[in-house]
Order: structure tokens, then sequence, then C-alpha cells
């Protein structure tokens, strides 16, 4: 029986200004920093119980270090383990104790990509807190968007290795995996191998748009959006932080039933991506850049 990881944890990345990255994703974008150890820093998200989200370090070049996925106990975690192993992932560590402030049971390996991953179980948890009206601040980590050379043999790849299910399709170009209730906690698209966008939930179309002003009166550049994509039916707002990395306000993203749930293949078009295409109407504003190989790939996280 395939295990499944049970959530998308965090993102690890590497940035050439690190106070500038910091100070955005702690005072402007809404994150809570939590640890600071052996040169990295360590951001949550007040309303899940996500030990961390985000963890940044300062390397010469941008970069990503890590991607982490939860598994729901020790037992999964070497399940999962076989599974990687049998789908030709190549194994950085092997299951043990897991570095960070979080501690845990985990391993890592880089998945066909060369991108370093992790799966891990820890009984560490945050209290969860409720977000007051007017916050703006995400939830919680949503979901990452990769691209990739062959990203139908990346697809086959995340579902045989880590249990991931198929949501949807855009065409035959844009896949979308989840891995529990929400539509996609992974997306994918052709491309060279990098990482597109990380998505964080806000509680509500709402909250999305007032976090757009904050971003406007901060001085951070929208790059796409606000708009309503049609695959999971969420909302939109991307952003570049100081160090060029897409960010992504979210809402309202679907919650699928194991049961019932029968996978889409949606029509490319302007109206796919933007249904209600308020996101190609400003000025300036383009869905994806022109994306280069990530500097990280193949290289053991530090």
């Amino acid at each position: 029986m395939m295990v499944s990881v049970t959530d998308l944890q965090y993102v690890a990345l590497a940035v050439p200004d690190l106070a500038a990255e910091r100070t955005f994703f702690g005072q402007t974008w809404g994150l809570t920093e939590v640890a600071e150890e052996d040169g990295k820093v360590y951001f949550a998200a007040e309303g899940r119980e996500h030990p961390y989200v985000i963890v940044l370090r300062e390397d010469a070049e941008r970069k990503t270090d890590l991607v982490g996925f939860s598994a729901a106990s020790e037992d999964d975690v070497r399940a999962i383990f076989a599974q990687v192993q049998a789908a030709g992932g190549k194994i950085i560590s092997e299951p043990g104790p897991v570095p960070g402030p979080a501690g845990g049971f985990g391993f890592r390996f880089f998945n066909p990509d060369g991108r370093a991953m992790e799966v891990a179980y820890s009984t560490a948890r945050r209290t969860a807190r409720k977000l007051a009206k007017g916050e703006a601040i995400p939830e919680g980590i949503s979901h990452v968007v990769f691209h990739s050379p062959n990203h139908e043999a990346l697809t086959a790849f995340y579902q045989d290795a880590l249990g991931f299910r198929l949501s949807d399709w855009i065409g035959k170009f844009m896949v979308f995996l989840r891995c529990n209730p929400a539509h996609h906690r992974v997306a994918i698209l052709p491309g060279p191998p990098a990482l597109n966008h990380i998505a964080f939930d806000v509680t509500s179309v709402d909250e999305l748009m007032r976090g757009l002003a904050r971003m406007h009166e901060s001085g951070i550049k929208l790059s796409w959006g606000p708009g309503r994509h049609t695959a999971g039916n969420n909302t939109f707002s991307y952003f570049i932080t100081p160090n060029g990395n897409a960010v992504e306000y979210t809402s309202d993203l679907e919650e699928v039933d194991e049961d019932t749930w029968q996978v889409t293949h949606y029509e490319p078009g302007p109206q796919t991506i933007d249904q209600w295409g308020t996101g190609r109407i400003i000025t300036g504003t383009v869905p994806h850049a022109e994306m280069q190989p990530d500097k990280g790939l193949w290289q053991v996280p530090a």
C-alpha cells in the first residue's frame, strides 16, 4: 500500500542579501521569526502548527536549498524512504535524527531533477491561532510550483515516491498534485529545473487584497494579479522578494473529497489561468518569468 507524505512543511532558501530577505519575510510578508541557529533563520506562519515554513541563509548565489514534507509517523518515514529508493531517488541521508530546531526523524534525497528534499516526522508543533480580520498575513504555507525538463516523469516520481495524487491538468503542460485534502501542494510545469514560486494561504480574498495593499505601500513589486485560477479555484497575487524569489498570497484553495474527485483536463488559455481576467489587465504584470536552472541542484544542503 502506498504511503503518502501528509503536507508541505517548509522551503529553505539561500540568498545573497540575508538581511533584506529576513526583513521581508518577517516584517512585510507576515511570517514570525522563531529561531536562528547555524547561520539559518527560521520563520513560522501564525495559523498553522508547522514549526517553520521558510528557512533562510546567506550565500553568494540565490538558490533553493531544500524542500521539506511531513510524515505521519516514524514508520511512515521508513515506508516513504523505501518508496523513494524504489522510484530511483538518490539518497542524501538515511532515516535518522533531523537537523534543525524542530528535531524529529527523517531522511533527505535528491529527486530526478536534482532537487534536495526532506521527509520527516516530528512531534514539535507550534500553537496555531485564528487570525483576526485585517491582519492579512499568511495562515500557512500553501504550495510550491516547480519547472522540470521532464515534467511528466517528475509527476510520476511524486506519485510513486511520496504518495501524491493527481488533482487536475491544464492541457499537457501543468499538473496539480495533492497529498492531503488541499487541491495541490505541488504543481509542475515544463522548463529548466527551477522553483517557480512559493504560495502562502491567507484566510479570504479580502485578506489577499489587504495584503496586496500592504505590499504596494512597502514598495514590493506586484508581478501578477490579483486574479483567480481555475484549477484549484484559488485567488492569487504574486510578488518578488528583495532577493528575486517569487511568492504568492492565495485564498479559497479547493478541497478534495478523495472518494468522489474526478480529474479535470482543462483547456489551456487565458481564462483558465485567470478566470476573472483581472491579473492580465494590469500593465506590466506577467504570469511567469523566464526561468533559469536552480543553482542549488545536486548540492547537499548546508
